[in-house]
């Protein structure tokens, strides 16, 4: 057993990451666990002071991310085996690898905190923090960026989500990191380490004393109906079962509903225009020409020739017809990376190169609301959402979501992108409303509260009322104008003072 000392540190890292995976949704309730995200990454901090070197450093940190990530986002398995027809042991393969590759970031960020951050309280804390923020901040941008289960999800609940509104939830990420990371010193003895763990409780009293960030409401409330068709992911796009009953529903409930905005999910309508029955977009559209309701729904547009796009269209009346193309396309399933395409040709799912929309499109002005599509996973980034923020005069009232996740089952993805939507929702301070094929069709309030929500994997209609907000918050602010850059040069100059520090202290 004398291997066990020295496997112990790897075992208690690899835990560590699949408590943080566990964080961002608990698998029996769905809910986030704002304190375990805060324990296991204090666990990491902790085994990574005692490595004898930064190598095992690395080591350490990378079997965190990858245990993390792979916990995080082990669904991917099920759009790759079940639907796409992938060998499972290929499928599983892929997952993981994923995991490893993202997880390197963070093996760089361990290996960091080892050279400039183990020997101090403070002053690691920070370093730790920093460098971690780094960490997730290149796995939200490089290689078109997926930064699905990010720390600060989990804190869509609890004392850090006070911060949403000002940081955004990298910067909660930051805060979250120097928490864990003046926790995980406890295992140093002496006064600094104990001053460093009571100045925890403090620092979580300050952020909640913080003022509180409250947007204006313009306007009159807004009925809504939330259409969710929970169409067979496996026939969603076949022309004798799904498409035939996509349409049908579809289309009965876009005209027999009263409420004054209707939304239906990502491609909600399955085909291009001129592959439809014939008459049956005219048909909406003479349905929304007229009256006081408006439609937003999903369907794809273009052309062989000119390309195609995931679009949102809208009708309404006096106006007219709006369109929305997603930006932020999903890789492997709306554009094929060079050299993967040999890839997606081993699976079965009707995939294709996309053309991508322009960040920050004219938002859907309905009954005084200014309603601002977005389509699937991109609300998982905040600075691209907050292009739109930049003239305060057009700046979206309401985020609406639409989305088709049936290609992951029933599974925890379902919530993990509902607390992604929360978490958008306290950043700017605007009600998001998401209609989806499978779940989580919900309303949402300014205050990132989940008010009203569909069973998942049913077929219904959500009806409720939405206010939308005005003003914006000190996040929606910086981010309009600077991106992350903000993070991005605060992380750096931690680590470049710190780094300045140690080479001019005197040696021992």
């Amino acid at each position: 057993m004398a291997w066990f000392p020295r496997t112990l540190p790897w075992l208690l890292a690899a835990l560590a990451g699949l408590g943080q995976a566990l964080s961002i949704a608990a698998f029996w309730n769905g809910q986030p666990l704002w304190w375990l995200q805060l324990l296991s990454l204090a666990v990491l901090a902790a085994v990574l002071r005692r490595q004898p070197s930064w190598p095992r450093a690395a080591l350490c940190g990378w079997l965190f991310a990858t245990c993390w990530l792979t916990g995080t986002w082990w669904w991917l398995f099920i759009s790759m085996h079940v639907y796409g027809g992938l060998p499972a042991p290929l499928a599983a393969l892929a997952v993981l690898g994923l995991a490893a590759f993202l997880g390197s970031y963070y093996a760089v960020a361990a290996a960091t905190y080892w050279r400039l951050g183990r020997h101090t309280v403070l002053p690691g804390a920070l370093v730790f923090a920093a460098a971690w923020l780094l960490a997730e901040l290149m796995r939200g941008v490089f290689f078109t960026g997926f930064p699905w289960g990010a720390g600060g999800y989990a804190h869509v609940e609890g004392p850090l989500a006070a911060l949403a509104p000002w940081i955004g939830v990298y910067g909660i990420g930051l805060v979250a990191a120097l928490v864990a990371g003046l926790l995980g010193a406890l295992d140093r003895s002496g006064q600094a380490a104990w001053r460093g763990a009571l100045a925890v409780p403090v620092l979580l009293l300050a952020i909640v004393s913080l003022p509180t960030v409250e947007a204006n409401q313009p306007g009159a409330r807004l009925s809504v109906a939330l259409l969710q068709g929970n169409i067979p992911q496996e026939e969603k796009f076949q022309g004798n079962s799904g498409i035939p009953q996509a349409l049908a529903w579809y289309a009965q409930e876009l005209t027999q509903a009263r409420a004054s905005l209707v939304v239906a999910p990502e491609t909600a309508i399955p085909l291009l225009p001129r592959d439809l029955p014939e008459g049956y977009l005219d048909a909406l559209v003479r349905r929304f020409g007229q009256g006081n309701q408006a439609a937003l729904f999903g369907m794809p547009l273009g052309s062989f020739e000119g390309g195609y796009t995931n679009s949102v269209v809208g009708l309404r009346p006096g106006a007219d017809s709006y369109r929305f193309d997603k930006h932020h396309l999903v890789p492997f399933g709306e554009f094929i990376p060079p050299l993967f395409r040999w890839f997606t040709d081993l699976m079965h799912i009707p995939l294709g190169d996309f053309n991508r929309g322009e960040v920050g499109q004219p938002s859907f002005v309905w009954q005084g609301q200014r309603l601002a599509p977005n389509v699937c996973y991109e609300d998982l980034f905040g600075e691209e959402l907050g292009a739109r923020f930049a003239d305060p005069a057009s700046a979206p009232t309401i985020f609406v979501n639409v989305s088709n996740i049936g290609w992951f089952g029933d599974t925890v993805a379902i919530d993990q992108h509902l607390h992604i939507s929360r978490m958008r929702a306290l950043e700017f301070q605007r009600p998001v409303i998401r209609a989806t094929n499978t779940g989580a069709t919900a309303i949402i309030d300014h205050r990132g509260v989940v008010t009203r929500v569909l069973p998942r994997h049913t077929r219904g209609v959500l009806e409720g009322e939405v206010e939308g907000r005005d003003g914006l918050t000190p996040f929606a602010r910086w981010v309009s104008a600077f991106g992350l850059a903000p993070l991005w040069i605060l992380a750096l100059a931690v680590l470049l003072a710190v780094a300045l520090a140690q080479r001019r202290r005197p040696p021992r």
